[in-house]
């Protein structure tokens, strides 16, 4: 009896000294960051020649710019694709003769 409980003791000490080695390792898995979620800003607003209300979202995150309005008449939300606007705003400077002048532009 004696000898069961000496083999006993000296397994559950190696199996403490291994979890205490484990914990002591570094791991080297990579952990990934995850994105925060996007921030929207949702703006009313009315487009001449509907008759109903359009509700434009920005994503302030992605940068792109879309809008959403419910037809009363065919009962059903319409969409408006997203638009870029970093691609948008990307282009200045390409109005013509916008060279600055010591009065002002031209």
């Amino acid at each position: 009896m004696k000898s069961t409980v000496i083999w006993s003791l000296v397994g559950l000490n190696l199996l403490l000294a291994a979890i205490v080695i484990a914990r002591a390792m570094p791991e080297t898995s990579a952990h990934a960051q995850i994105p925060r979620p996007s921030e929207y800003l949702m703006i009313p607003g009315l487009v001449s020649g509907l008759p109903y209300t359009v509700v434009y979202i920005l994503d302030t995150t992605n940068g792109s710019l879309g809008g959403m309005a419910y037809d009363d008449s065919k009962k059903r939300v319409e969409t408006m694709p997203a638009i870029d606007l970093r691609r948008v705003f990307a282009g200045g400077g390409s109005i013509p003769n916008n060279t600055p002048t010591k009065g002002g532009y031209k």
